[in-house]
């Protein structure tokens, strides 16, 4: 990296968000009311949209090379969506897991209207319901986007006098980054976990490990835990515990994921693809109904067209960015998370890419999973040993060591941003290695702990203040128009959308489903030849 162009070409990274948040009552219960009409359609808009319920509003920004800029935009999609929430007296929740729930049927699933396209995505969650319970879909989090502009990867092709093309070599670049995430992330877990409790709801009927805080509070917890919504009561799935899946290289992953899609899996074959009235309740019997479902704390990415499945896309156009999804929200942060904390990321994602990379195996997989698990539940454990290549290592001298390497691509990022501030983002990390009292999962717990409350109170209040933060802040006159006119247009789109002759619903699915038996046909060519 000492060659002065690929140091330069670090400031056309780009970085977009995607923040889930739940609607909630001013009593703090689920919203039941369909995603408002004054934010746009679900199916259309480019920044306003719905998750796997419809009560999870999503936010989405543009890719943009400045972080300040990337939050800015946040905060206006924020500012508008909070200034039509009023008219419902409806706040969003802050926390990553949720408020306090009911049965299934009270935890709407999202709706996405009559065209084909928006069917597929109705069909899709509801199979998610009955695969995993619909407690599942009101998770929320942080989704980072992240991608080097070809100047970076030209320089840094023509440095280690690659032969490949330049998409092979920036496919090959990025699967190396993601094995070291892979290998990694618990540490960003540790930093940013912000979920160490859950309302008793949330778990009611459910085997887990989880304590009751107070007997009377309705809370349960683990004393060091840090990320719920990473363990086993989050988005893991015991039927996916057997799906190794290869981050080698680009065919083994296709061939993984595809072969998860297009094979049959017996519980869901047993649960059939319609209920007695005809209607579907999945949208295959596969293991997976689409890659989505495999829940991933990374995954490449590519722009995928109308139509276009995202490894299809990957297939024909390689890796154009990768996708972060370990993020909880910071339920004290009207944005859910903060400038500092994507600066560490930054950082972090660019060790995970200069660092080697080995390739990976079974056993490796197995680590990781393992260190996951102990780092959600006992993250803040002083004591707390990780595997490292079959060796178990003290977690904190590990962390620290990987920080130190952080540490110096946070310079390389400040050098060429002519600034200071990722060494300074860095750095704050430090401390909370020293002292995990620092950490947001723990200020959680001693914020509960200090006014005997429970999660589900600290989050509530947490709510309300977010929702007067934002009512003293209204979107100005510019902000509402550009989002009215974003409001109209996307309604407008999916109503011609549905004026279009759709051709019949199992037609339209079989068509989407071959673009995997394609997929992975092809890729099992390449890597067997």
């Amino acid at each position: 990296m000492a060659r002065p162009e690929i140091n330069r070409a670090l400031t056309g990274i780009l970085r977009g968000l995607e923040k889930e948040s739940l609607r909630i009552t001013p009593e703090g219960t689920l919203a039941q009311t369909d995603h408002p009409a004054e934010l746009g359609s679900a199916l259309k808009h480019p920044h306003i949209t719905t998750d796997y319920s419809e009560a999870l509003v999503e936010f989405i920004t543009e890719p943009f090379t400045n972080i300040d800029a990337l939050l800015q935009q946040l905060d206006d999609i924020h500012r508008f969506t909070f200034d039509q929430l009023e008219r419902s007296n409806e706040r969003l929740w802050p926390s990553s897991m949720p408020c306090k729930l009911g049965s299934d049927a009270e935890i709407p699933v999202a709706r996405y209207g009559s065209s084909n396209a928006g069917l597929m995505k109705t069909i899709y969650r509801v199979g998610l319901g009955h695969r995993y319970g619909r407690a599942m879909q009101t998770i929320a989090g942080v989704h980072y986007n992240f991608s080097l502009p070809d100047d970076f990867w030209q320089a840094l092709h023509t440095d280690e006098n690659s032969s490949e093309s330049l998409t092979d070599f920036k496919t090959r670049k990025y699967f190396a980054l993601i094995r070291n995430f892979r290998r990694y992330f618990w540490l960003m877990i540790y930093l940013f976990g912000a979920a160490p409790a859950v309302c008793g709801s949330f778990v009611q009927g459910r085997q887990h490990r989880l304590q009751p805080f107070s007997p009377n509070h309705g809370t349960m917890y683990l004393p060091e835990a840090t990320s719920l919504r990473m363990g086993d009561l989050g988005y893991q799935s015991s039927a996916q515990q057997a799906l190794v899946v290869n981050y080698n290289d680009l065919p083994s992953y296709l061939n993984t994921l595809c072969g998860a899609i297009t094979r049959t899996h017996p519980a869901y074959e047993t649960l059939g693809l319609r209920d007695a009235q005809g209607n579907y309740q999945q949208l295959n019997t596969g293991l997976l109904q689409i890659e989505n479902e495999f829940y991933s704390s990374i995954r490449p990415k590519r722009t995928a067209r109308s139509g276009e499945t995202a490894l299809q896309a990957l297939r024909l156009g390689g890796v154009e960015y990768i996708e972060v999804r370990c993020l909880d929200l910071n339920p004290y942060e009207p944005l859910g998370v903060n400038a500092d904390q994507l600066r560490v990321m930054d950082a972090f994602l660019m060790f995970c890419l200069l660092q080697d990379s080995p390739e990976t195996n079974c056993t490796v997989w197995a680590e990781e999973q393992q260190n996951q698990k102990d780092i959600v539940y006992a993250g803040r454990d002083p004591q707390l040993q990780l595997l490292n290549q079959g060796q178990s290592v003290p977690m904190r001298s590990w962390a620290k060591d990987i920080l130190e390497q952080t540490l110096i691509c946070a310079r390389l990022l400040d050098e060429a941003n002519g600034s200071t501030q990722y060494e300074e983002a860095v750095r704050q990390q430090f401390a909370k290695l020293e002292d995990p009292s620092l950490t947001p999962s723990a200020r959680v717990l001693a914020d509960m702990q200090t006014e005997d409350i429970s999660f589900f109170t600290h989050s509530l209040q947490l709510a309300e203040q977010h929702r007067r933060w934002f009512a003293s802040r209204k979107p100005d006159a510019t902000i509402a128009s550009h989002f009215e006119q974003l409001r109209q247009q996307s309604l407008d789109e999916q109503h011609a959308q549905e004026q279009q002759p759709q051709l019949p619903f199992d037609e339209y699915l079989a068509d989407y489903y071959q673009q995997y038996h394609q997929c992975g046909c092809q890729q099992a060519v390449a890597s067997a030849g």
